[in-house]
């Protein structure tokens, strides 16, 4: 890449000594600026793909198929933005913990309100996977 640099010269001809020219003059291009570039770019995908993987929710989807009866009637969980509920009464999320750990095992019922937050419903996820004999049914209730 070439730049024009304006700068005095003494002329070699000519009845003035000193006058403005214009000299072209190559500079090199340094290779730390764009090593620099491609280094945090390289930074930024490994953190970005690093941190996608590690945000997932693991969510096992039941796929269809022959319907048999479960031995315990499901626990139904609601979860809204201003609290959570087992079928019907107030939890907390280690009363939820203890509440299924004494019922044993069966099937979770998870209702998800309208104004949950992600936080919110990453906790219970995070609850019902501490309590592997527990299956998980998320419910959507619309608007």
């Amino acid at each position: 890449m070439w730049r024009f640099v304006v700068g005095w010269h003494r002329a070699q001809a000519g009845p003035m000594d000193e006058r403005l020219t214009i000299t072209p003059r190559a500079r090199r291009l340094s290779m730390t600026a764009l090593v620099d570039v491609i280094f945090l770019l390289l930074l930024f995908f490994m953190l970005t793909a690093t941190f996608a993987r590690e945000g997932e929710l693991p969510l096992d989807l039941i796929m269809g198929g022959a319907a048999s009866m479960p031995e315990a009637p499901a626990a139904f969980v609601q979860l809204r933005d201003r609290g959570l509920r087992l079928d019907g009464t107030e939890q907390t999320l280690e009363g939820l913990r203890d509440a299924l750990s004494a019922r044993g095992e069966g099937q979770v019922l998870l209702a998800l309100g309208e104004g949950v937050e992600a936080q919110s419903f990453a906790e219970v996820l995070q609850v019902l996977r501490g309590l592997p004999s527990w299956r998980l049914a998320v419910l959507w209730a619309g608007p």
